[in-house]
């Protein structure tokens, strides 16, 4: 694409330069990333500011730079390298306008179902893809675990991508057939812009508890963020929210969406009721007007009950037969890390994402609603570096009021000291029945090796990730290989 026809099509401050001559095929915001034809945007970040390497963009052919700070570098450098400057009020923002034109507008030849919630969005998006595709629809999916493109998979290192990031994948699944894409929507990439400009067909809301503090403050701050992904939502959109959230109707508050219910209450147009489930799966009733349907999935415990019922209401919203629908969540596999079972003889290992004190709670709850006090409880989890410390004695408290036995070790320390995190988790804890063990692969083969035959051990905080961030360094490390690893021993 030719870059003045690029900037025809958004709104700019100040040009700069000969955009007639340039040509544009791709977008980046990684200096180390760029040739002669890339479009580098300067993003002030957290920790850097993307002005500073401008040169370096510049030094490897970059021939047009779109800045928000006019001062990071004298025009007398731009002219030298013969690149156009352009000036925008916000990079983060016009990156998400830029990168929209310069795709085509991929999410308006997609129908786009976004996911947020503190808990649950991770799931639902798979119910999602794995419904349209048992009804014969090609999806994608955007998330946390991989993004999809159909069945070919492509790794991931945010919740939700950079913009250009997504526009580029939801480009590619239109252009490989895909009808339907779910994707995760995070607090942050809402905050961030990184969903500007994106036309969302649904907005599903799972729930909303307390996170991310360290980067929202308050609580508020973080419900507004969630909030945006609705005010953004065109009239023919629907919002599926959960009636059973005391914060759902704040979200909806001002949409130009059809706001449709579901959860257990008499309000929701979608109401579940009679949840129970075990190790082997979840069943549940679902009524829909005046219509009762019942449904089953592999997936265990109360919350997901929610997550299928939110993915069956878009089937029938979608007018997809709810029978087809039905059988869909019921063959929907399960989800890498989201309280998933390994077993080794009676013993049971579950593995979960939890690592909010919210999170924790439900899952231990759903552990003591399958097992009782008939077998023994054990979990092994850690709170992360350089994120919300206000949570760690919180989760130390509930960790060991519900369960009979807590290993307390290391999670993703990144850069902070992984024994003052854990000297935080311990604050919280009353009881003596937890053992601090740092190293993670040794909690985990101590809480196998020394716990009952018939023991169910969750071990949580980080569900399917396959490392481990400390000093700020990763290397390979998976509770789920972990586990299997010594329960055969």
């Amino acid at each position: 694409m030719k870059l003045n026809e690029l900037l025809n099509n958004v709104r700019v401050k100040q040009v700069t330069g000969n955009a007639e001559e340039k040509e544009i095929t791709n977008i980046s915001i990684d200096s180390r990333n760029v040739n002669e034809n890339s479009l580098f945007f300067a993003i002030e970040g957290f920790k850097t500011d993307g002005h500073k390497f401008i040169q370096d963009a510049l030094n490897k052919g970059v021939r047009a730079v779109v800045l928000q700070n006019p001062a990071a570098l004298p025009d007398q450098i731009f002219e030298h390298y013969s690149a156009v400057k352009i000036v925008v009020e916000d990079s983060r923002k016009a990156l998400a306008e830029f990168s929209d034109r310069f795709f085509g507008s991929p999410s308006k030849k997609i129908k786009l179902v976004g996911v947020t919630g503190t808990k649950g969005k991770t799931t639902t998006a798979f119910f999602l893809k794995s419904l349209f595709e048992y009804t014969g629809r090609k999806a994608g999916l955007i998330g946390t675990i991989a993004n999809y493109i159909g069945d070919e998979e492509l790794k991931t290192m945010l919740t939700t991508p950079q913009s250009h990031e997504i526009n580029f994948l939801l480009d590619r699944m239109v252009k490989a057939g895909c009808r339907y894409c779910s994707m995760e929507v995070s607090s942050h990439a809402l905050d961030l812009h990184r969903a500007d400009y994106l036309d969302f067909d649904y907005a599903i809301f799972t729930n909303i508890t307390s996170d991310h503090m360290d980067y929202h403050l308050t609580f508020d701050n973080y419900l507004k963020a969630k909030k945006i992904l609705f005010d953004m939502l065109p009239e023919n959109a629907a919002a599926v929210i959960n009636a059973d959230d005391p914060n759902a109707n704040e979200l909806v508050r001002g949409t130009k969406a059809k706001v449709v219910k579901y959860g257990a209450s008499e309000k929701a147009d979608f109401r579940i009721k009679e949840i129970t489930y075990s190790l082997e799966g979840t069943d549940f009733v679902v009524v829909y007007k005046n219509k009762e349907y019942k449904l089953h999935t592999k997936l265990i415990g109360h919350f997901n009950a929610y997550n299928a019922t939110a993915a069956f209401a878009v089937g029938l919203l979608e007018s997809i037969d709810a029978d087809e629908v039905i059988r869909a969540i019921k063959n929907s596999p399960q989800v890498p890390g989201r309280f998933e079972v390994v077993s080794g003889g009676e013993k049971k290992i579950i593995i979960d994402y939890a690592h909010t004190a919210d999170s924790l709670m439900q899952a231990l709850k759903a552990v003591r609603n399958i097992v009782g006090n008939s077998r023994p409880v054990y979990t092994v989890f850690g709170c992360g570096g350089d994120r919300d410390r206000s949570k760690r004695p919180i989760m130390g408290r509930i960790a060991s009021e519900m369960s009979d036995k807590v290993f307390v070790t290391s999670d993703n320390p990144r850069t902070e000291n992984p024994s003052a995190i854990i000297d935080e988790i311990v604050q919280g804890i009353k009881k003596d029945n937890y053992t601090v063990i740092e190293n993670r692969e040794e909690a985990i083969k101590k809480a196998i090796q020394m716990s009952e035959k018939d023991a169910v051990i969750l071990i949580a905080g980080k569900g399917h990730e396959n490392y481990q961030e400390i000093n700020g360094v990763r290397t390979h490390f998976s509770d789920k290989e972990t586990a299997v690893k010594y329960l055969n021993l």
